[in-house]
């Protein structure tokens, strides 16, 4: 059985890095479906396992899908198994002898407690790739606190340095810390199937969405080191190392802008027709610069608000100033450059309709990005992986299903 819509080559296209490779993929919500989907638009057969009630994600939505789920898992089969049922036990182990990787993001020790954890499916199969993504990691005083994105953000710091100095404490907009979780597990799976090239011998491999955060706070630490204390900055720099850098208002929205080198600096002052601010003693550096950050700001938001967005835009791109406008989420769902590339693609949906989704933002040379297939409903392949994969006969899936194993 292939990946639904893997692959978009012909004869002559080189085909996408891991077709053949073949993936049993039980992770839930966002961190470990990032890391499924990645792994099926890389070619790979993805094959979803839930429960038989569905996944969270599923829940709440339009004949069980909601928007996330068919985000996350485009191009994956979909089966159902019941993991608390013996019969259910035996049939993952069975899947497990036929697949390279298998992923899971369940608190830490779940899937042993289950009697299916690593050691069990690796000696079932012992070139498997068992990739584990957790909160706080199998280990440590921490290993068994709850973990969600909000958490993980409030104990990481990251909320303590969003937001403005006089409000309190704000979490990121987005859930980048699932998704960061699902990009380390893709990564250790690839680098546990390198080393299998090798070695012919899988490998545990241990994800701690926790682990990931620490680096994201690199500017924030360069102030504390420096100050001490890493402070709420709102939008200026983490660090305070960096000055203009915030965001500005125009007469019809807002531009967010950095200056980085003099370079910029200079383009900047020609761009706002106060070329003498160049030399100015008050902002002949960067040090300088943000030690008079307040009236520095107040001069670029009053050349900002007296224009256009697109004419602000204009001008610094032109003169090669960093600058960006702050858009709303409508406009990137029809972002023009996105969808060219392929990055995010418009499918019709069987449940939810017209929605946009993504592609992998991994490229692979001379290989065509997959075509999307669309998210399947819950245990749609069931019968295609239990009956063509295990080869269990029509009445057989017939009586796990009236027995509550599917």
């Amino acid at each position: 059985m292939g990946p639904p819509g893997a692959s978009t080559s012909t004869p002559s296209d080189r085909p996408l890095p891991l077709e053949g490779i073949r993936v049993l993929d039980l992770g839930r919500i966002y961190q470990g479906p990032w890391c499924g989907l990645l792994l099926a638009l890389a070619g790979a057969e993805v094959i979803k396992i839930e429960e038989p009630a569905g996944e969270p994600a599923r829940r709440g939505g339009t004949a069980g899908t909601t928007v996330p789920l068919a985000l996350l898992n485009s191009n994956k089969a979909a089966i159902t198994l019941n993991l608390k049922a013996a019969r259910g036990r035996e049939l993952l182990v069975e899947l497990a002898k036929t697949a390279d990787v298998v992923i899971e993001n369940f608190a830490p020790g779940t899937m042993d407690e289950l009697g299916v954890g690593p050691d069990v499916l690796l000696a079932a199969n012992p070139r498997l790739v068992y990739g584990a993504a957790t909160g706080y990691g199998i280990d440590g005083p921490d290993r068994d606190q709850l973990a969600m994105d909000i958490t993980i953000q409030a104990h990481a710091g990251v909320m303590s340095v969003t937001g403005f100095p006089d409000q309190p404490p704000v979490k990121a907009g987005v859930a980048f810390i699932d998704f960061l979780g699902g990009t380390h597990l893709y990564a250790g799976v690839m680098t546990a199937l390198f080393e299998r090239e090798r070695t012919g011998r899988g490998r545990v491999v241990d994800v701690a969405m926790i682990d990931t955060v620490y680096p994201t706070l690199a500017s924030n630490l360069s102030g504390f080191y420096r100050d001490g204390i890493a402070p709420p900055t709102g939008n200026g720099h983490g660090g305070g190392a960096l000055s203009p850098y915030n965001v500005y208002p125009t007469t019809d929205g807002y531009v967010a802008l950095i200056v980085v080198t003099e370079g910029h600096w200079r383009a900047l002052c020609h761009a706002m027709d106060a070329p003498e601010l160049a030399d100015d003693e008050r902002f002949s550096s960067n040090g300088r610069r943000y030690r008079n950050l307040e009236e520095l700001d107040r001069l670029v938001g009053r050349w900002t608000s007296g224009l256009g967005r697109a004419e602000v835009l204009e001008r610094l791109r032109r003169s090669k100033v960093p600058v960006a406008a702050v858009r709303g989420v409508a406009e990137m769902v029809e972002d023009a450059h996105l969808h060219q590339r392929g990055a995010i693609q418009r499918i019709d949906h069987p449940h939810l309709g017209e929605v946009v989704v993504p592609n992998s933002p991994l490229r692979f040379r001379g290989s065509p990005l997959a075509a999307i297939t669309p998210s399947p409903g819950l245990g749609e392949h069931n019968a295609a992986v239990y009956g063509g994969l295990l080869g269990l006969s029509d009445a057989e899936i017939a009586r796990l299903t009236q027995d509550g194993v599917i």
